[in-house]
């Protein structure tokens, strides 16, 4: 056997722990022109929403029992609101909303 030394270990499969929270540097939310807007009480905590976001933007928040969405990683692919087995999830233009993101005629 080869005597590996410990900080060159490799887990089980190859596989290593991601770092888990925000990545500040990955905002994209400014990208979005439609937002995703939850009723929640049509709700029925099905996850679809969870599962299906590309970029994690839905978790759930155990102690309210109800999915909460992040806004500062959400692009807007509305892909949450296509799963959504209830109806629960609408599809909003962004401007409606007073922290709605604006676009720029010029970058500069």
């Amino acid at each position: 056997m080869f005597d590996i030394p410990k900080e060159r270990e490799v887990p089980f499969a190859g596989v290593t722990p991601a770092p888990v929270g925000e990545q500040p540097m990955m905002i994209t939310g400014n990208w979005r022109t439609y937002r995703p807007v939850i009723d929640h009480e049509k709700c029925n905590l099905c996850m679809n929403c969870v599962i299906f976001c590309p970029d994690a933007c839905w978790q759930l928040n155990e102690a309210e029992e109800e999915v909460v969405w992040n806004s500062k990683y959400c692009k807007g692919c509305l892909i949450c609101v296509n799963e959504c087995t209830t109806a629960a999830l609408t599809k909003t233009y962004e401007l409606d909303f007073e922290d709605g993101v604006v676009r720029l005629e010029k970058l500069f």
